[in-house]
């Protein structure tokens, strides 16, 4: 069972990212999607009474958004792993000028994400963390965390 955050601002690859790697396997908890948090946590105690393994696809700024998830899924044996995108805010904006309707969010809102980002730690109660960058072909390049 794992319990899988991304973090990183918006338009850093992290949905693309999920749908590479973890459709087949993992459920996916998403804001965008479920809308709100009385859904989200509907889904997420879903996961954790049946000790499905899930991803967390959210910004997860702060130590204080993660501690959401693993504080409820560590103590029911989840192995918690962590995934941080690479945050450059002008490149994110980039990207995310390319996106059309509700999925291009505003300038002023990737801002507000990285002014409030706080870079995951191993303190936190994470197993495994690990770094993902987009190299120059837009493919995912991961690499473990070093401690």
């Amino acid at each position: 069972m794992e319990a899988i955050l991304f973090t990183g601002i918006q338009a850093t690859g992290k949905s693309t990212f999920y749908k590479q790697n973890f459709v087949d396997t993992h459920i996916r908890i998403n804001l965008d999607m479920l809308r709100t948090r009385h859904r989200e946590a509907i889904i997420l105690q879903a996961c954790l009474d049946a000790k499905q393994s899930f991803v967390v696809d959210n910004t997860n700024p702060t130590l204080a958004n993660r501690q959401k998830y693993i504080g409820l899924a560590k103590p029911l044996g989840f192995t918690i792993i962590g995934y941080y995108f690479q945050s450059r805010v002008k490149e994110a904006i980039a990207r995310n000028n390319l996106r059309t309707g509700k999925a291009c969010i505003p300038e002023k809102g990737i801002l507000a994400t990285r002014g409030r980002l706080e870079i995951p730690n191993y303190s936190e109660g994470f197993d495994h963390l690990y770094y993902v960058t987009l190299s120059e072909n837009q493919s995912f390049v991961v690499k473990e965390w070093a401690r």
